[in-house]
């Protein structure tokens, strides 16, 4: 065998092999996850069926008169890891409630994350425990990790009732014990009774505004 065709031959091997061990790695990155949306249709799932739709293997918030409202899985949970992918649109609001009622307003009843454009300029003077990943109204989530208006976001969010952590486009955004950290009164002023509840559902909290949520899976710890 001349050399060359030996070097290629052993880079051929070795570049197998990375990829290989990159496909098990991924594999067991995402043992025990369940799919919380199916792609094609909105089943495993109540509440506002006209402004959030199924399309394209995304859950897609319809613009409109009337749109916006919360869309929540039917299961409740408790402790899980949640993955999934976003896309804002400019000024996009939204939020991710867990341990939600079906009913009430979920930031205070539950938890509510934020998903935000923190870029947007009427967003200009915003609470930090308004800004995307905080808890709202108790605990702020460290900035400038979004990805560019259009993009998709990877946010990785682990919850073991009290503590959280949430993981966006790889890094650690926020992290820490949402009781502990109200303790001694919420950043907000307000109650949030919902900081001691250990089991809900999950939800999205629109506002009318378009967002696309795609490849949400889950893993429960309980």
């Amino acid at each position: 065998m001349k050399k060359h065709h030996l070097y290629l031959s052993i880079a051929g091997m070795v570049f197998g092999s990375l990829l290989l061990a990159s496909a098990t790695m991924l594999q067991d990155s995402e043992k025990g996850f369940k799919k919380l949306f199916n792609g094609k249709n909105l089943k495993g799932w109540v509440g506002n069926m006209e402004s959030y739709k199924a399309k394209d293997g995304m859950i897609v918030i319809e613009p409109g008169q009337g749109s916006g409202g919360n869309l929540y899985t039917e299961k409740e949970y408790g402790n899980f890891v949640l993955r999934f992918e976003f896309q804002l649109t400019p000024g996009a609001n939204n939020g991710l409630g867990i341990h939600a009622p079906l009913e009430g307003n979920a930031a205070y009843l539950g938890k509510e994350l934020q998903i935000l454009d923190n870029t947007a300029e009427k967003y200009a003077n915003l609470k930090d425990y308004q800004a995307h990943g905080s808890v709202y109204g108790v605990m702020p989530a460290k900035k400038g990790y979004l990805k560019p208006v259009g993009e998709w976001n990877q946010q990785e969010v682990t919850v073991e009732h009290p503590k959280i952590k949430i993981v966006l486009n790889g890094t650690v955004i926020l992290e820490g014990d949402y009781v502990e950290a109200s303790k001694n009164g919420t950043i907000d002023g307000e109650a949030h009774p919902g900081l001691q509840r250990n089991r809900g559902h999950i939800g999205f909290l629109g506002h009318g505004d378009v967002v696309h949520f795609r490849n949400l899976r889950i893993k429960e710890l309980d």
